[in-house]
């Protein structure tokens, strides 16, 4: 993909990418980035690659020359590839798991339990309570 990158152009300042993390969260953070640039296509699919380190700049480098047609092409590779590393979801029934310790402070139990309850998505009111006082 031929692009020429504008000298005013500055690259996206943000953690590399090394694999070992969700790499949806990383793309959501790199075109939310590039998207106050208002930079083009092109210059998102030559952006990009500065944006990982390790195991997904190996990756990058096997990519065939000339393969990636749009940005979202290489985005679709990049999940593809690194989707394994994606966060698994919590469910309701994980908030039964988390049980005051012995000799846990009630504030640290609930910093602990409201952590757990952030990752859940569409938590019902009800099912926290219960779980809450279960763990107790």
């Amino acid at each position: 993909m031929e692009a020429k990158v504008p000298k005013d152009f500055k690259a996206t300042d943000m953690t590399p990418y090394d694999g070992t993390s969700d790499p949806s969260h990383h793309l959501s953070i790199f075109r939310s980035r590039m998207y106050l640039t208002d930079a083009s296509d092109a210059i998102h699919c030559k952006a990009f690659p500065t944006t990982l380190t390790k195991t997904a700049t190996k990756w990058f480098n096997t990519l065939p020359p000339r393969s990636i047609t749009s940005f979202d092409d290489l985005a679709k590779m990049f999940l593809a590839r690194f989707s394994i590393q994606k966060d698994k979801a919590k469910q309701t029934l994980s908030l039964l798991g988390i049980k005051q310790g012995d000799w846990e402070s009630l504030r640290s139990y609930m910093e602990r339990f409201n952590k757990v309850c952030l990752d859940i998505q569409s938590l019902p009111t009800e099912a926290a309570i219960m779980g809450l006082i279960n763990g107790l």
